[in-house]
């Protein structure tokens, strides 16, 4: 059984379109091809960013003959979308077991884990601050 995808979660193509949007800025189809250096038809780049203007991940703006196109999703928003995605699909929901799977491999340091430490409890603080309003 395969786990639907989340309305925010980004192909691996669209996701590479997207970096180009959020590092460079507004381009048009032509701009972002090059960019992308990866040997892409212009075409394919067209059909993509229409693609992602379809989904509201990306707008666009008419410039003389062509389309400027950027990025209408953040960044942010689309990295969590994608945590939530892998948290759902591997970890049956579990932001614990994904956490725990970080420090069982190696892959987060003690220092990085005290810093979300003290992300976690800054976050508390102002959430704590918000209730007292």
């Amino acid at each position: 059984m395969s786990a639907k995808k989340t309305d925010s979660t980004l192909t691996p193509l669209e996701l590479k379109i997207m970096h180009v949007l959020w590092e460079n800025g507004p381009g048009t189809v032509g701009e972002v091809q090059a960019a992308l250096e990866s040997g892409l038809a212009y075409t394919t780049v067209q059909t993509m960013l229409n693609v992602l203007l379809r989904k509201g991940r990306a707008k666009r703006v008419a410039e003389g003959r062509a389309f400027r196109y950027q990025a209408a999703l953040s960044r942010e928003r689309a990295a969590g979308s994608a945590v939530d995605d892998l948290v759902a699909r591997m970890f049956n929901g579990s932001s614990e077991a994904l956490l725990m799977t970080l420090v069982d491999s190696h892959q987060i340091s003690t220092g990085e884990l005290e810093r979300i430490a003290q992300r976690l409890a800054a976050r508390q603080a102002e959430d704590d601050r918000k209730e007292k309003k």
